[in-house]
């Protein structure tokens, strides 16, 4: 009984327990556009270039990312910077965006954080989304082609439509 206690216990520490936020660098022009990475660590920029080499990537959202790939699948990731599940899947998608099929960009979504704006609140609202590390594929107008919660890149690769 107290072993339970205990377990259940440090299992409640390790989920609450305050984690430093995902590095977010912001664009020339001070907008709220977040980048994955900084623009000499990457061939494209925040506004929405593809990568140039199977043009597969993992963006953070900004509107015109969002926009300029809309001749892509859409896969919008709904992350938060404060889950402890999101972060290992944001670093997989960012260390292995070669994986991700061609053609798929996953779009990087706030979800309910202190990074959230206006357009991924929206975004939330729309799609349904109620907690983080959800996934959702748009066709080129926004309607909901697939739905899914967790997972990573094995799954992007298998519920991908």
């Amino acid at each position: 009984m107290i072993a339970a206690v205990v377990a259940i216990g440090g299992i409640g520490f390790l989920i609450t327990r305050p984690q430093p936020p995902a590095p977010v660098v912001s664009t020339e022009q001070g907008s709220k556009e977040k980048a994955m990475m900084k623009p000499s660590e990457s061939p494209t920029t925040t506004e929405g270039a593809m990568m140039k080499k199977g043009e597969s990537r993992y963006l953070a959202y900004s509107r015109s990312v969002f926009d300029t790939a809309k001749d892509k699948k859409r896969v919008l990731y709904f992350y938060a910077n404060w889950c402890p599940i999101c972060r290992p899947i944001d670093k997989e998608f960012s260390t292995n965006m070669d994986k991700i099929p061609d053609g798929v960009v996953v779009i990087r979504v706030n979800y309910n954080d202190s990074d959230t704006d206006a357009d991924e609140k929206d975004l939330a609202n729309k799609y349904g989304i109620t907690y983080q590390h959800t996934f959702v594929q748009i066709d080129a107008v926004g309607n909901k082609i697939a739905f899914w919660n967790g997972g990573g890149l094995a799954e992007l690769i298998t519920n991908v439509k």
